[in-house]
């Protein structure tokens, strides 16, 4: 179809107030067929539609771009998220699980997605990141608030100056500008238009101590992902994990108390383990204050060539779980889940060519939600109670506390939900150490500490009319009420351990920066 054609079609589509997806097809087909042309995407349509908009012809039409923007969940969690994955590099563990591919990142296979994409960049962080902001604004999505996220392996076992460098260039790629170093491009990042909201790393827990996480800060993290797979030293042991809970333990602690928000990578159905002993771990998990992870990742085992397990399950010795032994502890999994923790994944992006045995379900989350609605018993984790774009009952947002002990310390959940709590609109994380708490970071020890504020619903950029949950006060209203709790508790500091991309944000709030953190007097 030609740009006459389209430019036709795109002010027919505005004109009749084109409201759902069937609708939208419905018209492109009939427009199509009375042209003989053939249809075209969304995706250009929507890049027509800004060039129309940039040549005054047509009036911005924000209901027009929510009906051309592709997958439209990529944001509704509040921010665009960008994965990048490190180069290939030795692993220091052994695990009877992971698989090896040479010329790839360990445990990465080389037909996942997000890794066809690193090797057509050649792992280059400055062309990954600059690669998935123009696809996501080319599918219609804002990226004024990325959430950086660093795969690969082990990170903390890459040299600092590859850590450093690689870093660097995500920003330089946000910032559109290389600085010469990371301070700088951090300064420059807080105005940028791409800004760092969230940086996230994973490691091993056997590869993180006081120093290693200093320099984290250094790099802007504030979110790690851990790769526990079990908190039970026997499963650890026969897998050959390399690391024991005492470690899973520390480094949990450590992170916490460097406000770190906290992901685990669990693995369900390693070989030493029973549906019933994986649910009682992973209810452990939230009664046990040694653990209490603010984020899920469940990847359920499967059998991969070139493991330990696959000889193992050749042999006879390990039988993967059945679909429906799978699903039903999954089930139970979700339904053990606190509201203050988000299942991030469910299984992982594997291709079902590359997996010998085991879970190949693609759509297991869907199947679970399906299930847990007939059984009129709701998922309440985080990630099935977001809001997205339902705001039709915003007023009637409810403030719920929830107190808890976490890692040698008391924490808060606050939220603002819906008064059923079906609906979650924002929440904040705030850790309150005992008084005799010596902190390996100077600069926050004795300080309250507020690890995450979230508000969720679509991304709403950070100049422009449109509206939403973002930007309806909720984050301060969080904040202040963190404030009334921590000056209540005797603490005369607040500490946040803020992105980047975020510290303007607080600034307005009365927040200063101090060392990698923004603090308050109270």
């Amino acid at each position: 179809m030609n740009t006459e054609n389209c430019e036709q079609l795109i002010a027919q589509l505005i004109d009749l107030k084109i409201k759902t997806a069937d609708q939208l097809n419905k018209k492109k087909r009939a427009f199509c067929n009375a042209q003989k042309s053939g249809m075209p995407t969304n995706a250009e349509l929507l890049g027509l539609y800004r060039k129309m908009i940039k040549l005054k012809q047509i009036a911005p039409n924000i209901e027009m771009e929510k009906m051309l923007q592709k997958r439209k969940i990529r944001t509704m969690s509040g921010v665009a998220p960008v994965a990048v994955l490190t180069k290939p590099f030795p692993c220091p563990g052994k695990c009877a699980f992971c698989p090896t591919e040479k010329q790839m990142p360990k445990s990465y296979l080389s037909n996942e997605p997000a890794v066809m994409r690193a090797i057509m960049l050649k792992f280059d962080p400055f062309k990954q990141v600059s690669a998935r902001i123009k696809a996501l604004e080319a599918n219609g999505h804002a990226t004024d608030k990325i959430e950086l996220i660093v795969m690969g392996g082990t990170w903390s076992y890459f040299p600092r100056q590859y850590q450093s460098w690689f870093i660097k260039r995500c920003f330089d790629a946000c910032n559109g500008k290389t600085s010469k170093n990371i301070s700088c491009a951090h300064e420059l990042n807080e105005k940028a238009k791409h800004r760092i909201v969230a940086l996230t790393l994973e490691t091993r827990p056997d590869f993180c101590d006081e120093k290693e996480i200093q320099y984290w800060r250094k790099l802007g993290a504030t979110k790690v992902e851990l790769g526990v797979q079990a908190i039970d030293d026997k499963i650890l042991e026969l897998n050959k994990r390399g690391h024991g809970v005492k470690e899973i333990i520390s480094a949990t602690k450590l992170f916490r108390q460097a406000g770190f928000k906290i992901c685990y990578h669990i693995m369900p159905g390693l070989p030493g383990s029973t549906p019933a002993k994986d649910l009682k771990l992973f209810k452990q998990m939230f009664s046990d204050e040694n653990f209490q992870p603010d984020f899920i990742k469940i990847y359920p085992t499967v059998v991969t060539k070139g493991t330990a397990i696959y000889k193992s399950w050749k042999s006879g010795k390990y039988k993967p779980y059945s679909e429906k032994q799978l699903f039903n502890l999954l089930l139970k999994m979700k339904l053990a889940t606190p509201d203050r923790v988000r299942i991030i994944r469910l299984i992982r992006d594997i291709p079902q060519e590359s997996i010998s045995a085991g879970n190949k379900i693609t759509n297991l989350r869907e199947s679970l939600q399906k299930k847990l609605i007939e059984m009129k018993t709701p998922c309440q984790c985080i990630r099935c109670r977001e809001a997205r774009e339902d705001i039709k009952d915003l007023k009637q947002a409810k403030l719920f506390i929830e107190k808890f002990k976490a890692n040698s310390a008391t924490e808060y959940f606050l939220q603002y939900a819906s008064p059923d709590k079906r609906k979650l609109y924002a929440f904040l994380r705030l850790r309150l150490p005992e008084k005799n708490e010596q902190n390996f970071i100077p600069e926050i020890n004795g300080c309250a500490m507020i690890r995450e504020i979230h508000t969720y619903g679509k991304l709403v950029p950070l100049a422009g009319k449109q509206t939403g949950i973002q930007h309806s006060g909720f984050g301060t209203k969080l904040t202040e009420k963190a404030e009334e709790l921590a000056r209540a508790a005797g603490f005369e500091k607040m500490a946040v351990i803020s992105g980047v991309g975020v510290r303007g944000y607080y600034k307005k709030l009365g927040y200063g920066q101090e060392g990698t953190y923004m603090t308050k007097k109270l």
